[in-house]
């Protein structure tokens, strides 16, 4: 099991911490840790809360993620900003909410990569640190292995992004499903996976649908099989989908497979071997489908 270390600081917010614990905790595929200089800390909202002192092993497959907290307080070591871009140097991915941006950027994480944070401290982070670029009104940034998000209840966002890059979007689906968020806040396009953007419905049967979709996205998926597995009929289906997707069932495993596609693609596969990885016979599709605004 992977781990996620979570690096507690004097007056952390709960929701900050509590939001991508529970998606982690969720999927049952993390192993969650917390670690602090001392214990307990105190979070802003007056719950102490218990960690270790010692960090455990961590390896690349792992995550470090530091929760906000109040403005104008936590304080951290040397040691603790040496462990953090320790691990992000080993090849493991670092994350912070809120004002947790900060300790990255103490910790030397932000220089020359793009980060966001809180609104309300935005401005202090790009004075702190003007080698980093500072994406405003985003939910998340994500900038070779560091992860950045707006703050409070965004949180939860990064989770589940980094859960759909890890496992899949239909674990995403799933744990959004459980946390009942479907709903999906979205500050930039592309910051946000397509099956969390077209979640925002309160249709079972489409829900039900996507849930298959998600899961087979990269196989054939004829309506007649998909309607019939939703106990309803092919012109129900499309309907229904239309409704409370914006596109038709096809066109949202299309939208899946482009996305799977440009992912693979960014991170040095080629356009075909990327076309056959998501489903498509060739490249041409895939390359059609890339091209449309």
């Amino acid at each position: 099991m992977s781990r996620v270390v979570f690096v507690l600081l004097p007056q952390v917010h709960l929701l900050d911490l509590s939001g991508p614990a529970q998606v982690f905790g969720t999927t049952e595929r993390y192993h969650l840790s917390y670690v602090a200089e001392t214990t307990p800390v105190p979070s802003w909202q007056g719950l102490p809360l218990a960690a270790d002192l010692e960090w455990p092993a961590l390896g690349p497959d792992d995550l470090v993620l530091v929760p906000g907290f109040r403005e104008g307080h936590g304080q951290v070591s040397a040691e603790t900003l040496r462990k953090i871009a320790a691990h992000h140097a080993a090849g493991g991915t670092v994350a912070s909410v809120c004002a947790g941006a900060a300790v990255l950027g103490r910790a030397g994480l932000l220089d020359g990569r793009r980060c966001t944070t809180h609104h309300e401290l935005q401005n202090d982070l790009a004075r702190d640190h003007p080698a980093a670029t500072v994406v405003r009104d985003v939910l998340y940034v994500c900038d070779d292995r560091v992860v950045t998000s707006a703050g409070i209840a965004s949180g939860i966002d990064l989770a589940l992004h980094l859960v759909a890059q890890r496992f899949g979007p239909a674990m995403a689906a799933r744990v959004a499903r459980e946390m009942v968020v479907f709903a999906r806040r979205n500050g930039d396009e592309q910051q946000a996976s397509a099956m969390l953007r077209h979640r925002g419905h309160l249709s079972d049967v489409v829900h039900r649908v996507q849930d298959r979709i998600d899961a087979e996205f990269t196989a054939p998926l004829p309506l007649p099989a998909l309607a019939a597995g939703a106990g309803v009929s092919e012109r129900t289906l499309t309907r229904l989908f239309a409704a409370a997707v914006g596109r038709t069932p096809l066109q949202y495993q299309q939208v899946l497979r482009v996305e799977r596609a440009e992912y693979l693609i960014g991170h040095g596969t080629t356009v075909e071997s990327a076309a056959r990885a998501v489903g498509f016979a060739d490249a041409r599709m895939l390359r059609k489908l890339r091209s449309r605004p």
